[in-house]
């Protein structure tokens, strides 16, 4: 089989500076491995154009410099290449370069790389150079890349052709190869053990079934360190990320002379080009950022991979040969997968694009050309926390403070701790913008001890950053010791975050609850300042990654306190029963500092809410037949007698002037409910005519009604009723005759005295007259004397 173009982008270079030419926009779409990334810009610059290329990744900054023989510049380190023509940059890079110069003065093309990907930055960085088209520079040309060929949405938004280069592949054999077991779905940042497994077992069978270098696709650092446990014995592995060292990254650029296993994270999807790879091993996971706006927590997730990615995945086989892509699901599987990733402007937090946007004049971006607008409730939440950092002003628009702060190169938050401690902070500053080692502890200042003794490629870049933070920062200002200085650094940066000791755990000033590691040094702090924390899926509480052990004084100094006077009905924590509480209250968000009595307080509402939530009332059995009786009243009269659905709404009238005197749940539960309820008895009406307490028998008693069902009931011996007939009536409602046995058990029950002497009498007469032998049972009832006693 013939080999196909290896830069199959020379074929569509004269289309592509046509284009250029006509419209001053284009969208690029091609595989990868057709040389967009480094044929294209090399090709305007011989066509005497200086370019600018934007990579969402550093690893794919060098590595597109390295292969053009240009300069590249990534936060904290530039890099000058023979080429002066073109300069590669990661997009964060160009977002700063476009709020300190809208017209990107020399440059003639900026080509945005990989924006299929959805980075936040390249959407950001795409919509500013729109508007800088627009509105200041027409003649500034622009290309946006994409390695898949759902181009049309992009050609809508830069209002340009599409020039689509193709044929760069090679066949990739897929070959499905799903766990022999299933296993658990991915939650959190877990992954099943079992699943890496066998990842591991696939990498193998690969690297028997075929030749050339296998490249495995895994969701994070820690599975990849997993995986590569699990085969130790092979040779030689690299192990792939952002994170990765330089000379990881200088070698997994390079062909190597024996067969190698390369372990890497969706870096390698498209923007990073691996050579001698044949095979393919996709573990079919990767990580989304999710942020829980309201407790102000973002995090990492494992997700199953889209369609679109799994097929960038499988291409890196089919670079220079034919491959095969070994997918660890099934073809049934795969069919249920999303076409396309979550762009992250939908999932991340958005408070340093809100800077961004705020800093270019759009305060809430509505005027920015983006594929998706941000979600409200993520922007508000971006807007509110800028307010707090002072990056906003009442008007919404960016303060002199909130552009210094997107210039700093890290998120606001850090920024805002950088500029309030000045080049001192710089060192913790530089160590939260960092992706910490995975084996980092959670004591931040033995991070940082451990930063600063060196020896690894963690260290080396945060000292690189620590560096470029101090030269921003502005002059130095008084010493610190580390320990304190730590804790101001993280404190300022997330004051939100300052958590006290409650229970056994924290509580943070957002309100939400967080749990440190067993064993942890951090754990008998009284106060705390989170760096990082994440709240797992269903779970109530945060759980802390990093934190500085701080005191009061550096709590206060982060988080503003308030001071109010607090009356509520309040049920102290682990208790049922609650009580007025009255009480000066100092705070710093939901963490309460300190508090003392109020003795004048106006506790009414308080008293009302115990009295709606909670059964404080003593209702004796005397109160309990008043309230029956009332009801009674209501339901079968109707006005003026009261409800008794709603007694709290009647409090003026019945609870006065109890109500007033009443400080604690002790005076509620003292009060006389009964003699209070009867001042709802209308002023016009006699409770004993309208529902009566007794009712006069034939002998001679007078019979407590029970009025606690929705009939009144009468239950008396059918003895003392002999000769009555007609079933007595009040207010119109027909009275249930409960009759007795004389061990006063029921025997009948009916509303129809005259139809139960005809017809139910002998049967009851006949079954209980040998049990009670002592008492009368007449066959006429209806002549016998009533008595509620035995025979003479």
């Amino acid at each position: 089989m013939p080999a196909p173009d290896p830069l199959p982008i020379h074929h569509v270079l004269p289309e592509l500076l046509a284009v250029l030419e006509r419209h001053g926009t284009a969208v690029l779409t091609a595989p990868p491995g057709t040389g967009k990334t480094t044929v294209a810009p090399l090709a305007l610059a011989e066509a005497g154009m200086r370019v600018l290329v934007a990579e969402p990744r550093r690893l794919a900054v060098r590595a597109a410099a390295r292969r053009m023989g240009v300069s590249y510049t990534i936060r904290g380190e530039r890099h000058t290449g023979a080429n002066p023509m073109v300069e590669v940059v990661t997009t964060g890079v160009l977002l700063q370069r476009l709020q300190r110069d809208q017209e990107l003065a020399g440059v003639d093309v900026v080509m945005l790389d990989e924006c299929h990907e959805r980075h936040l930055d390249a959407d950001t960085a795409l919509a500013f150079l729109l508007d800088v088209r627009d509105t200041l520079r027409p003649d500034l040309r622009l290309i946006a890349t994409s390695a898949t060929a759902d181009a049309g949405p992009w050609s809508r938004l830069v209002s340009g052709p599409v020039v689509t280069a193709t044929g760069a592949a090679y066949p990739v054999e897929t070959v499905w190869a799903p766990p022999p077991r299933p296993v658990a779905p991915p939650h959190g940042l877990r992954v099943d053990p079992a699943l890496l497994s066998h990842v591991a077992s696939v990498v193998r069978r690969a690297l028997a079934e075929g030749d050339g270098d296998v490249l495995c696709f895994l969701p994070g650092v820690g599975e990849i360190a997993r995986v590569a446990a699990a085969l130790s014995d092979v040779p030689e592995i690299l192990q792939v990320h952002g994170q990765a060292p330089a000379h990881v990254q200088d070698a997994v650029l390079s062909a190597g002379p024996a067969r190698r296993v390369v372990l890497a994270t969706s870096v390698a999807e498209s923007s990073l080009t691996v050579p001698g790879v044949r095979v393919v091993v996709d573990s079919g996971l990767a990580r989304e950022p999710r942020t829980d706006h309201a407790r102000g927590l973002g995090s990492l997730t494992t997700v199953r991979v889209s369609k679109a990615a799994a097929a960038q995945r499988a291409g890196r086989a089919g670079r220079e040969a034919p491959g095969t892509v070994y997918r660890c699901w099934t073809a049934a599987d795969h069919e249920r997968l999303a076409d396309h990733p979550r762009p992250e402007i939908v999932l991340a937090d958005l408070t340093g694009f809100a800077l961004q946007a705020a800093c270019w004049g759009d305060t809430d971006a509505s005027g920015l050309a983006l594929l998706d607008p941000p979600p409200p409730a993520a922007m508000a939440a971006a807007t509110r926390t800028l307010a707090e950092l002072g990056a906003l002003g009442p008007d919404s628009r960016a303060t002199d403070r909130g552009r210094r702060m997107a210039l700093a190169g890290v998120h606001p938050r850090l920024a805002r701790a950088l500029l309030d401690l000045g080049p001192r902070a710089a060192d913790v500053v530089a160590l939260l913008s960092e992706q910490l080692p995975r084996d980092a502890g959670d004591d931040l200042v033995e991070v940082w001890r451990t930063a600063r003794r060196g020896g690894s490629g963690f260290a080396a870049r945060w000292r690189q950053e620590a560096q470029r933070l101090r030269r921003a920062a502005g002059p130095a200002g008084a010493e610190i010791e580390q320990d304190v200085l730590a804790g101001m650094a993280v404190a300022l940066a997330f004051p939100e975050r300052v958590a006290r000791r409650r229970g056994g755990g924290y509580l943070m000033a957002s309100g939400t609850r967080a749990q440190i590691p067993e064993g942890s040094r951090l754990q008998t702090a009284e106060w705390l300042a989170i760096a990082v924390a994440d709240r797992p899926t269903g779970s109530a509480s945060a759980r802390i990654r990093q934190a500085v052990a701080i005191d009061e004084d550096i709590a206060r100094l982060a988080h503003p306190t308030t001071t109010e006077d607090e009356v509520e009905w309040r049920v102290p924590p682990g208790e049922r029963r609650g009580d007025v509480s009255a009480r000066r209250v100092e705070r710093m968000g939901a963490i309460e500092l300190s508090s003392t009595p109020l003795k004048d307080a106006d506790v009414r509402e308080a008293i009302l809410y115990g009295l709606r939530t909670e059964e404080v009332l003593t209702w004796t059995k005397q109160a309990k037949d008043l309230r029956d009786r009332l009801a009674f009243c209501h339901r079968a009269i109707g006005a003026p007698w009261p409800s008794m659905d709603a007694l709290i709404d009647l409090a003026d009238q019945w609870l006065e002037p109890e109500l007033s005197r009443a400080r604690h749940r002790a005076d509620l539960e003292r009060l006389d409910v009964a003699q209070a309820l009867k001042r709802l008895i209308p002023w016009s009406e006699r409770l004993e005519k309208a529902a009566p307490e007794r009712i006069h028998v034939p002998s001679g008693s007078h019979v407590k009604i029970d009025y606690s069902g929705e009939q009144p009931v009468l239950a008396v011996k059918l003895q003392e009723l002999f000769g009555w007939q007609e079933t007595p009536e009040i207010a119109g409602v027909p009275v249930l005759v409960h009759l007795l046995s004389p061990a006063g058990r029921p025997v009948a029950v009916t509303a129809d005295l005259a139809s139960f002497w005809r017809d139910g009498y002998r049967s009851v007469r006949a079954e209980l007259r040998g049990r009670y032998p002592k008492h009368p049972w007449p066959e006429d009832p209806l002549t016998a004397v009533p008595t509620h006693r035995t025979r003479r």
